[in-house]
C-alpha cells in the first residue's frame, strides 16, 4: 500500500506545482484555457486562490508532501486524518469554482481525483493497519 500512495502524493505535488506556476503567471494566456468553462487563469487569479496569503496551490504542495511522509513511515491512521481534511478542502473549493466563479481548473479537478483515490486507501490502510495491530 506504501508505494501506490507515494506515487499518488507525487503526482499530487506535481499538479499542485501547475497549479502554482499558473497562479504566478504574468503573460501569454493560461495553457489550459479550454473555453468559458474551464480556464485555470480565471480560478488561479481569483481571491479564492489565496488562503492567509499563501496561494492554495502551495498549501496544497505541503499537504502532499506530508501524506507522502505520512506513507513513506506508514503512519496509515495519521495519513487518513490529512487526506480527509484535504478532501474536506478540495470539495470547499469544488464549491466555489461551480458555484461562485463558474469557472473549472482543469490542475484542481485533477487534485481533486487524486486526493478523493488517496483517502480511498489510506482508509483502506488505515483499517488494514488496525486489523493487524500496527500503529
Amino acid at each position: 500500500m506504501k508505494y501506490p500512495l507515494l506515487i499518488l502524493t507525487l503526482f499530487g505535488v506535481i499538479v499542485s506545482s501547475l497549479a502554482l506556476r499558473e497562479h504566478y503567471r504574468t503573460y501569454g494566456d493560461s495553457p489550459c484555457s479550454i473555453n468559458e468553462h474551464w480556464d485555470c487563469g480565471v480560478v488561479n487569479h481569483s481571491p479564492y486562490a489565496m488562503m492567509g496569503g499563501i496561494p492554495v496551490a502551495a498549501v496544497g504542495i505541503a499537504g502532499y508532501i506530508l501524506m507522502g511522509l505520512l506513507g513513506w513511515f506508514r503512519r496509515y491512521r495519521l495519513l487518513l486524518v490529512a487526506a480527509l481534511s484535504g478532501l474536506a478542502f478540495s470539495i470547499y473549493l469544488a464549491n466555489i469554482e461551480a458555484n461562485i466563479l463558474g469557472v473549472w481548473c482543469i490542475y484542481c479537478v485533477s487534485s481533486q481525483g487524486i486526493i478523493a483515490v488517496l483517502f480511498l486507501l489510506a482508509t483502506t490502510a488505515a483499517f488494514l493497519s488496525i486489523r493487524r495491530g500496527v500503529r
